[in-house]
């Protein structure tokens, strides 16, 4: 059931609201809304009728919302922009329905861009819209219809297909070779360090047999493509997925002379929630991307 009529306010005096929080002042709300100020104060007044209480002070430059409001324009924010994506989507619909995907960058590009032809031959009536995400997130407020996640499948609400699992291999340029030899001896260099995974460093040096207790030396990046530059350049250390590593490596732009590779305390999903598992793209992508979840077999070229 929806909510009764006085807990649902106009869109536009929701805008109004919004745009007053945002922006600061009635002049920029107005411009941007292409209304009068007074139209974008009349609107604020309806809503403040409506709700039974004041949500905007008033002096004679300024409108400046309470703090209620800023919290109640913080939450709406999110539910308009929520009606602005379905609309868009409805409006862009094709015939054969669209998946909006959320992707973490370096495995969308490594992993999925390369098969991805394969789904558009076999199902060219499907739209797949893809964003960028580095961490999980709420599905509810972002539009999204599943997502490549990084993790231990422990989601709530949703339902999730492995995709793989991960190896990380620590590399570095070819001039650093020379100077080291065993996995102790990566504590003497610069360790570049991802931030999603703070402990992946770690991990890979207990697997060695290394003591890492001592807090570990290096620079922080937020996704793995600035990481591999890093790398190229001499500037440390990379700990690195397998599927990203092997193509510099096979180049011979990086080297892996510090010992094996470790596995990861995660891997990679495809993730969805539960309420939106009907819906006959994502079963046609999901159905698609089950055949190709096959951890050990090499990256297409």
């Amino acid at each position: 059931m929806i909510a009764p009529r006085r807990f649902l306010p106009s869109i536009a005096s929701l805008r109004a609201l919004e745009a007053l929080d945002r922006l600061g002042s009635a002049s920029a709300a107005a411009q941007e809304l292409s209304l009068t100020q007074g139209a974008v104060s009349r609107q604020i007044q309806a809503l403040e009728r409506q709700m039974g209480m004041v949500l905007v002070q008033r002096d004679a430059k300024k409108l400046t919302l309470t703090d209620p409001a800023q919290a109640y324009a913080a939450e709406i924010r999110q539910a308009l922009q929520t009606i602005a994506q379905a609309s868009l989507r409805l409006q862009a619909r094709p015939a054969g329905g669209q998946l909006n995907l959320a992707i973490l960058p370096a495995f969308g590009m490594r992993w999925l861009m390369p098969r991805l032809p394969d789904f558009a031959r076999r199902h060219p009536q499907i739209t797949i819209n893809m964003g960028t995400e580095l961490v999980p997130f709420n599905f509810a407020s972002h539009g999204y219809d599943a997502a490549l996640h990084y993790g231990t499948g422990d989601w709530p609400g949703t339902d999730r297909l492995l995709l793989r699992h991960e190896r990380m291999i620590p590399v570095c340029a070819p001039e650093l070779r020379d100077r080291t030899a065993c996995a102790q001896d990566v504590l003497r260099y610069p360790l570049l360090h991802i931030q999603t995974r703070p402990d992946a460093w770690a991990d890979w040096l207990k697997a060695q047999g290394v003591d890492a207790s001592q807090p570990l030396n290096g620079t922080i990046y937020d996704q793995y493509s600035t990481i591999v530059q890093a790398a190229l350049h001499g500037l440390g250390i990379a700990l690195l997925p397998d599927y990203l590593a092997e193509q510099d490596l096979a180049a011979r732009r990086l080297v892996s002379p510090f010992g094996p590779g470790a596995d990861a305390r995660g891997a990679y999903y495809l993730v969805w929630p539960r309420d939106r598992g009907a819906n006959p793209a994502l079963a046609q992508f999901r159905e698609w991307l089950a055949g190709q979840a096959q951890p050990e077999d090499p990256l297409p070229r």
